[in-house]
């Protein structure tokens, strides 16, 4: 049994109304008839294309997650000239519309706060550890007033580094008082919150609401995986 559980936050305590991908066909949708020309079925594959080529290299997902709202202006720019549309404006109109629907669909999942509360009365140390920049992140945690469940939170943009790198985990358990042997991950991405976490022998908890058991390319085995936060009571 562990002492300590570390939590990610975006997608595993945090959720949205609609997935990406149906998030920017609305948005597609709606604004798409402001160009002349301009499916908003187009609008998408391109915005797509150009988003996963962007998320895929470490590089750009690290420098792009800490300003995510000029990061969606850039993407949308990029994917307007690939359609030989030069339209700056119409690209920060787009992007902003979606940043805006992020922010306003953002809920805390509703088994979060009872999992959270039940974990607190039975004396387990909780951290929350999340990527991303500083003022948007925090802005998350005071929303939902989650603060007041860890005993330690950890942001990337003000610890000065994120997942995947170790040293985010090692300053957590740090923190708590505890060995890798003595903590439990719980996250949805396997290249960030599982993978550091197995390298350096803490237990690791994969959230895959999808349950259908698919593993990254790199072969990325969680020691457990789980449909939900939920569940977690019921392993201890």
């Amino acid at each position: 049994m562990p002492q300590a559980i570390l939590f990610d936050m975006d997608s595993t305590i945090i959720t949205w109304e609609n997935s990406p991908v149906k998030a920017w066909g609305f948005i597609c949708q709606r604004y798409a008839p402001e160009v002349a020309g301009l499916a908003p079925e187009v609008l998408q594959k391109a915005i797509r294309t150009v988003a996963d080529w962007f998320w895929s290299d470490p590089a750009r997902h690290q420098s792009g997650r800490l300003d995510l709202n000029q990061t969606r202006r850039d993407i949308v720019r990029m994917a307007l000239a690939r359609l030989n549309i030069d339209n700056p404006e119409f690209a920060d109109k787009v992007a902003d519309a979606y940043s805006a629907d992020r922010d306003q669909t953002a809920a805390v999942l509703p088994e979060a706060f009872a999992v959270l509360e039940d974990l607190r009365r039975r004396d387990f140390q909780l951290a929350l550890i999340t990527n991303g920049e500083a003022d948007v992140q925090r802005a998350k945690i005071v929303k939902f007033n989650l603060a007041p469940f860890f005993h330690n939170i950890l942001i990337e943009g003000e610890f000065g580094c994120g997942k995947p790198d170790k040293r985010v985990f090692r300053y957590t358990m740090e923190k708590l008082k505890v060995k890798p042997a003595e903590a439990w991950m719980v996250g949805d991405d396997l290249e960030y919150d599982i993978a550091p976490c197995r390298a350096l022998g803490i237990y690791s908890l994969w959230v895959n609401p999808r349950g259908d058991g698919s593993l990254a390319a790199d072969g990325i085995k969680p020691d457990k995986v789980i449909r939900s936060i939920s569940e977690i009571p019921g392993l201890l």
